[in-house]
């Protein structure tokens, strides 16, 4: 079955542009996870950005999860972002 992440972040003030950046530089490491099937950064307004991604199952969810981009994240979240990421596990139902 396959499975996704959905991730909704809130840079910390006058940083959205920083965490854009972030997020665009990581498209190399998400591409080079062999688990991650599909990885989309997106804007939502000047602070809000968010992560949605696809896997074939839970063993590629949870390697992108330890991978680099997500140690990256973790080690630059608390000065680039204003509160915890809003993560949500999800089953794809349906897709193109």
């Amino acid at each position: 079955m396959a499975v996704g992440i959905l991730a909704l972040l809130k840079a910390d003030e006058g940083r959205g542009d920083e965490l854009g950046k972030f997020l665009a530089d990581g498209r190399e490491l998400a591409a080079a996870e062999t688990g991650t099937v599909t990885w989309h950064a997106f804007k939502v307004d000047d602070q809000t950005y968010g992560v949605f991604d696809t896997f074939a199952g839970e063993d590629g969810r949870q390697a992108h999860l330890n991978g680099e981009l997500a140690g990256r994240l973790g080690a630059v979240a608390a000065d680039l972002l204003a509160g915890d990421p809003d993560i949500k596990f999800v089953e794809i139902v349906a897709s193109k």
